[in-house]
């Protein structure tokens, strides 16, 4: 038997040698034809390596293949022997060639001519894709990028592995994929390849359940899963029927007679197998978040006092061929509790200011989640433990909680405190700031160089630098770099900067008005200083902070509109002065439509000038702003004054009013705030012309009373922020608005003018919206619930047009889709109630006109805020005994009340 298996592996041995070495034999005829050279096995001779060739590539490089072969001329090698063997080794496992020989062409004495034959392998020279879209295609392409690469097997499955896993990663669990290879006769050695996708239809969840929840409610452990949902089913009518129909006169009766109570958990399972309603949550599967959704169970475990909680086991299975099944088992353990709490190593603050901070007492539930918040960070309040440190300068502050004792259900905490030195702030840089100057962005920064380190301003400054809308709020890091030796810190601000200038465009011809559109610039970063410099100009000059706005509204003859205005948010470069100009002019006439010419009957001509100034003050907090603004209005009539109640159609009328402003301002984001809020108090005061005047008084004429408008109007707005089930996605904006105008006594009751119009979307985007304030109202039609609406055309009526007081109340639930810069979208759900009345002695703050809906909004840099929302009015207009019904309202920019 050994001798036989010795028999064997040497004819192995022998048919290896011949296959490495051949002479003659080549399919490229050498120079000078030799004698085939005979090999003695047994005692291999001894060759100097006169030449190497290497024939037949197309794109590899001869001397790179032969080097990678690892012979050299010169080289003395044993024919037959190990060195050719090991050669093609070599140069096979480079996986790029198909198949390689090495020849003997000569032999001159110990000299030996060696030649390569080389066969390349093919390169994928396209990549296609069928039964993809568009952005799906260029996704894969991202992903898999082999063009140009080797032909080999290993290449094809990884991609098409990829390929179904990208599919699958979107919930498309049975996604085919089939390779396609074909040979690219445009190119030489080339495969094209295509990719035939078949991604079916997404896989939904059927049923999720959950085994072991005792402590705790298994649906409840269900809502945790954010991703994991059931898909909606409502078979409950249908199994109804379907038991109705199979049931027997005599199964009924002995159903009746031998009815038994049902036990409450029988029913729940039942209407749960039945019927689920879950249209606003995705309920595909898709394992990754399938996985993370198991981490957030088992932290809501742990937040209820569950330490030990832990998923046994859990399988996803096939239920149908577009659903699975999804299970989870739970072992729960105990309950735990805090017992005792103390601290070691706290030096400057004693125990029990630091138990004060911390918040948790003895007995209360063991939540590891609350623990940590209370002791780092608590971005709700604020005041945890590390605050009291880290706002006083000590930045290596740590405190770790040490379990010392488990007892029962019961658990000892140590907490054991580093406090470290104090540390001051040594350089406080920005970076990524192209576009915008240093010194706009260092005025917002509240952390200064040479004060001790402080958490709150550090936090306080992010908040502002995403307030000035220059920047992708999500991207703002402050790197800190702390020097333990020294005690100081370098702080730089990184910053991703993101186009905020908006435009809005709109025209079309509207036939016998003409022209109908808009167009409006604005330029929020411009820099009146860099008009000379053109470095600076993109397209403007940019890069002060100022803010340029431009606008021209026309809709025919019939109105117009043009107004300019610039802010500079500091004025005089050292305090956070904000100068604003402003210049407007709104035009509204009046046509004959039964001339074709379209004859002017009257207009109403509207010029205004307002020059303000607006401070941040540091009273109560430095939340707040103070502003100021005095405005000259000219309003001139021709035939058109008795649209506002006026007993004149023809005539001037004169306003001079100086505005104030008191607001605080701590919202975190400016397009999707998550949390604080914006209060406002707006004050118009007229000066009392009727009091200097004694010769006017309510008898006077029109003309004559309104000369100089007098009047003083109070607005009142405050909107709240408040994040939902601790995401950054959900939140609830809560928002109050109100309004008064009234006058300085009796002599000559309430101006006309400046009155207040509700209903819809609150844009003032039409002809009637000039003298007037605009206040919104889904769920109605615009202006429709506005005093005097129903007589304003009657020539004979003296009735003002608008309220002189109004309410408004609004709730909304916001989700945030996509928080991408440079596409925010984000869906709210409405209710929301107001009126306006016309006298004070009509005013009744319960009679509100109530609407609920749903919208949604984009938020693109180029184009502002756009806004879309269905309303239902549930009360009836002035002047109707129907419903308001359903309105859709289209909406641009901010709409504040």
């Amino acid at each position: 038997m050994k001798k036989s298996f010795t028999i064997l592996c040497l004819m192995i041995w022998v048919l290896s040698a011949q296959a490495q070495i051949r002479l003659g034999q080549s399919r490229y005829t050498p120079a000078r034809p030799v004698d085939i050279l005979e090999l003695n096995y047994s005692k291999p001779q001894k060759y100097r390596i006169a030449e190497i060739k290497a024939v037949g590539l197309t794109t590899l490089d001869e001397v790179a293949i032969i080097s990678l072969s690892g012979l050299r001329v010169d080289d003395v090698i044993s024919i037959p022997g190990d060195a050719i063997s090991t050669a093609l080794k070599r140069i096979w496992g480079q996986g790029i060639i198909g198949d390689v020989k090495i020849l003997v062409t000569k032999i001159e004495g110990d000299d030996v001519y060696l030649l390569m034959e080389l066969t390349e392998r093919p390169r994928f020279s396209r990549v296609e894709f069928t039964g993809v879209n568009k952005t799906q295609e260029s996704e894969l392409k991202d992903k898999i990028k082999i063009r140009g690469r080797v032909v080999r097997d290993d290449v094809l499955n990884t991609s098409q592995r990829n390929i179904r896993q990208y599919f699958v990663d979107k919930g498309y669990l049975n996604t085919d994929v089939k390779v396609i290879q074909e040979r690219d006769t445009t190119l030489p050695n080339s495969v094209k390849l295509r990719f035939e996708v078949d991604p079916k239809t997404k896989v939904k969840i059927n049923e999720v359940r959950v085994f072991g929840a005792e402590g705790i409610d298994a649906k409840k452990v269900k809502s945790k899963m954010k991703k994991t949902k059931e898909h909606p089913r409502m078979y409950l009518g249908r199994d109804i029927a379907s038991r109705i129909s199979n049931t027997t006169p005599k199964s009924a009766a002995d159903a009746i007679f031998h009815m038994t109570p049902v036990e409450d958990a029988k029913v729940k399972e039942y209407i749960n197998k039945n019927f689920k309603l879950n249209f606003l949550n995705a309920s595909k599967f898709v394992s990754k978040e399938f996985k993370e959704d198991k981490e957030k169970v088992i932290a809501y475990y742990n937040s209820k006092g569950y330490r030990d909680a832990e998923i046994l086991m859990d399988s996803v299975y096939r239920f149908s061929d577009n659903t699975v099944n999804v299970d989870i088992s739970l072992e729960e353990g105990k309950k735990y509790y805090y017992r005792n709490i103390t601290f070691v190593g706290n030096y400057l603050h004693p125990n029990s200011v630091l138990q004060d901070r911390l918040g948790i007492a003895k007995g209360d539930v063991y939540d590891k989640e609350k623990l940590d918040k209370r002791l780092n960070y608590d971005p709700q309040k604020g005041d945890d433990v590390s605050s009291l440190y880290q706002d006083n300068g000590y930045l290596f502050f740590t405190i770790e909680p040490v379990e010392v004792k488990i007892k029962e259900d019961s658990i000892d905490i140590e907490m054991r405190v580093f406090e470290g030195p104090q540390v001051t702030v040594n350089s406080v840089t920005v970076q990524g700031n192209e576009r915008t100057s240093d010194h706009v962005v260092m005025r917002e920064i509240r952390i200064l160089p040479g004060q001790k380190f402080n958490r709150s301003l550090l936090v306080r400054t992010i908040r502002e630098l995403s307030q000035l809308g220059y920047f992708d709020p999500e991207k703002i890091e402050p790197d800190m770099r702390p020097n333990y030796e020294n005690a100081t810190v370098d702080i730089t601000f990184k910053l991703e900067e993101r186009p905020n200038d908006q435009i809005e465009l709109s025209g079309g011809w509207g036939g016998f008005f003409g022209f109908v559109g808009t167009v409006g610039l604005v330029f929020n970063n411009f820099s009146l200083k860099n008009i000379g410099n053109f470095d600076k100009w993109r397209p403007l000059p940019v890069g002060d902070g100022q803010r340029l706005s431009l606008r021209v509204q026309a809709n025919g003859r019939s109105f117009q509109n043009y107004s300019i205005s610039l802010t500079e948010p500091w004025f005089g470069g050292k305090k956070p002065n904000a100068l604003s100009f402003s210049l407007n002019r709104s035009v509204q006439r009046q046509l004959d439509f039964r001339n074709p010419g379209g004859q002017e009957l009257g207009f109403f001509k509207i010029t205004g000038v307002t020059l303000g100034l607006s401070k941040r003050v540091t009273w109560p907090d430095d939340y707040f702003m103070f502003s100021t603004a005095l405005s000259y209005q000219n309003y001139d009539f021709f035939e058109f004054g008795r649209q506002f109640g006026l007993s004149f159609a023809t005539g001037t009328l004169n306003s001079i009013a100086l505005n104030t402003t008191v607001a605080r301002n701590n919202v975190d984001n400016p397009i999707y705030p998550r949390m604080g809020s914006n209060i406002s108090l707006v004050t118009s005061l007229t000066p009392p012309y009727a009091s200097l005047n004694p010769n006017i008084d309510r008898e006077s004429p029109d003309e004559e009373k309104y000369k100089w408008l007098e009047y003083h109007k109070w607005m009142f707005d405050a909107t709240f922020y408040t994040p939902l089930f601790g995401s950054t996605k959900w939140v609830i904006s809560a928002r109050t608005h109100m309004g008064f105008l009234g006058s300085y006594g009796d002599r000559i009751g309430i101006i006309p003018l400046e009155r207040f119009v509700m209903g819809g979307d609150g844009m003032n985007m039409n002809n009637f919206a000039l003298g007037q304030e605009i206040i919104g109202l889904r769920g109605y039609e615009n202006q429709s619930i506005t005093p005097g609406r129903e007589s304003r055309n009657d020539p004979n009526s003296t009735e003002g047009y608008g309220g002189i007081v109004y309410n408004k109340h609004v709730m909304e639930l916001r989700f945030l889709v996509s928080p991408n810069p440079s596409a925010t979208i984000f869906l709210l759900g409405f209710a929301e109630a107001g009126n306006n009345w016309g006298s004070y002695a009509e005013f009744n703050p319960y009679n509100l006109k109530k609407s609920a809906g749903f919208g949604a909004r984009i938020f693109m840099p180029a184009f502002g805020l756009l806004g879309l929302d269905w309303g239902y009015g549930f009360d009836a207009i002035p002047g109707s005994n129907q419903r308001s019904g359903a309105q859709f309202h289209f909406t641009i920019g901010q709409q504040f009340r």
